[in-house]
């Protein structure tokens, strides 16, 4: 019962930690937040942070692994259409990485400073890119058949979609550019299409 109630205590403090690490990135960035900004923002003692963690960088590394960790359940949706050539199937998936990426913006953005000065990070960035290209190259397979000919390699043409939403994203966030969810993801996914197959969408 003890070793329980130890447990769940250091799961709980682990949580505080992380939960304050994320606002406090959001707050002032990575690079200006402190462990003991941390720990205090979670009002936890100085020394309980390396109980859980060795260093900042492998704190921001278990929330980068947090956010690897969620089910990605997309592709099952019946609402899932995997053909970029079909403008409701780039809706889609923008506003899937759109939700996904606003929800934990903090933790990327952090990444993205981290990257700035530490090599590992500027690889696990690249990493992350690499992945989200990845997991939607094959719904380019059907441009060939349908006479539409991307802007560049796939590769490429798939950066370009991703980052865009992530400027429109970065710029709502932090350049006081007001707009909606449903009016970034509309923007995107028009300025995807277009870009992606040439056509407009009715």
């Amino acid at each position: 019962m003890v070793a329980a109630r130890r447990s769940e205590k250091s799961a709980e403090t682990e949580q505080a930690l992380k939960h304050a690490a994320r606002r406090l990135f959001a707050e002032r960035g990575y690079l200006n937040t402190k462990i003991t900004d941390i720990t205090a923002a979670a009002g936890r003692a100085a020394g309980s942070f390396y109980n859980h963690f060795a260093s900042k960088e492998e704190l921001l590394q278990a929330l980068l692994k947090d956010l690897a960790d969620e089910s990605d359940t997309s592709a099952e949706d019946p609402a899932h259409i995997a053909d970029f050539t079909q403008p409701e199937s780039v809706r889609y998936h923008i506003a899937a990485y759109w939700h996904f990426a606003r929800k934990n913006w903090p933790v990327l953005r952090a990444v993205q400073q981290a990257a700035l000065v530490n090599d590992d990070f500027a690889r696990i960035a690249a990493d992350f890119a690499t992945e989200q290209r990845e997991e939607v190259a094959n719904h380019l397979d059907g441009f060939g058949p349908a006479g539409l000919r991307l802007p560049g390699p796939p590769d490429v043409s798939l950066a370009l979609m991703f980052q865009s939403a992530t400027g429109l994203l970065q710029a709502v966030e932090e350049g006081g550019l007001d707009m909606t969810d449903e009016q970034a993801i509309d923007a995107i996914t028009r300025f995807a299409y277009r870009g992606l197959t040439g056509r407009d969408i009715d």
